[in-house]
């Protein structure tokens, strides 16, 4: 029998909690949650009693029986914890935003080649179920030659949250790099690299320190893509929308799975990831001649998919679903969207 892969958490804050823990958890065998990072508490040995709580990273760099490191802190850290916890022999998965600077993410990518470890990155969002959905659709040339693609990951939270860095000026902070990191990554999974950025960002809530909006269009051979997110959208839009030469595709509602983690809900239990029909997307085309119109289903999403794949790159030398350069890329492209935000024109890529 296979060896479960001993995995540890550097934090147990949002992401660790709600994401990361439960859904290795749900992996056994495959997976060993064996430590957990948490310096002020031990709650998480409420949820997991049988979990190593250590009150430094280092202690986690250090265990020899660690074999795979979560690296969910602060994004400004991640590539401090990445490189230590490479350096030390550990596989990694890092979450979303990569790192601060594409300049970073290089030196992890050749760090973890030449130790011949795996490195990824926690693209979560690859496995929603409406995303899944439309790169179906896409795949599948539905809409004749596509034109433009709209994608928005809005909020209403007209208050600045209290007690979190994430709402702090620093390094990798905003939402751009909070939110951006998954929607671009998304497009950049449909479409590829764009040729041109032309990007505005800022800050529209009352008080706010960090940028809590962005409106970016992106330049591709023949179609554009626009990504646009902010805190203060009440009532929701469409959350995809495609259009081409034969017709539309537009998606509203969010992925059920975030909401299904926070209630507690087993991953991958019997109707895990399954959107309610009121949320399925609607087309609206012409097919050879025939004109369709009606709701499309929408696949069931599947976060447990990400970490099975990271067993099978570990166990079995299987190819990467979430590839490093891929989220390198999406970091260049952060970056060049600053460079248009500052410079108020578009940036060649």
């Amino acid at each position: 029998m296979t060896e479960p892969i001993a995995t540890a958490l550097l934090s147990y804050g949002m992401s660790g909690e709600v994401f990361h823990a439960p859904l290795i958890a749900a992996a056994h065998p495959g997976f060993l949650l064996h430590t957990i990072v948490q310096r002020k508490s031990k709650h998480a040995s409420t949820r997991y009693p049988h979990v190593i709580i250590a009150d430094a990273v280092e202690k986690v760099f250090a265990d020899p029986a660690i074999e795979l490191v979560v690296v969910n802190t602060p994004n400004d850290t991640h590539a401090d914890f990445v490189t230590r916890a490479l350096e030390a022999g550990k596989h990694v998965v890092v979450e979303k935003p990569f790192t601060v600077t594409a300049a970073e993410a290089d030196q992890l990518i050749a760090l973890a080649k030449s130790k011949k470890k795996v490195l990824t990155v926690f693209q979560s969002r690859r496995w929603d179920g409406d995303f899944m959905t439309v790169k179906k659709v896409w795949d599948a040339k539905l809409l004749g030659k596509v034109v433009e693609l709209e994608v928005h990951y809005d909020r209403f939270r007209n208050y600045v949250e209290a007690n979190t860095w994430k709402e702090e000026r620093g390094k990798g902070t905003g939402i751009l790099y909070n939110l951006g990191s998954h929607m671009l990554d998304q497009v950049v999974c449909i479409a590829g690299m764009p040729r041109q950025a032309d990007a505005r960002i800022g800050v529209q809530r009352p008080n706010g320190k960090i940028d809590d909006y962005y409106d970016i269009r992106l330049q591709y051979e023949g179609f554009h893509a626009i990504v646009k997110s902010s805190y203060l959208v009440r009532e929701q839009g469409p959350r995809y929308s495609i259009h081409g030469t034969e017709g539309s595709f537009m998606k509203y509602g969010i992925d059920p799975q975030e909401q299904a983690l926070k209630e507690g809900k087993i991953p991958g239990a019997p109707g895990w990831g399954a959107e309610d029909k009121l949320h399925w997307g609607k087309l609206n085309t012409t097919l050879q001649g025939v004109h369709i119109e009606g709701a499309i289903e929408t696949l069931p999403g599947n976060y447990l998919a990400f970490y099975q794949n990271v067993f099978e790159a570990i166990r079995e030398n299987k190819p990467l679903a979430v590839k490093p350069e891929e989220s390198r890329d999406v970091i260049r492209l952060i970056e060049a969207c600053y460079e248009s935000n500052e410079k108020k024109q578009a940036i060649n890529l």
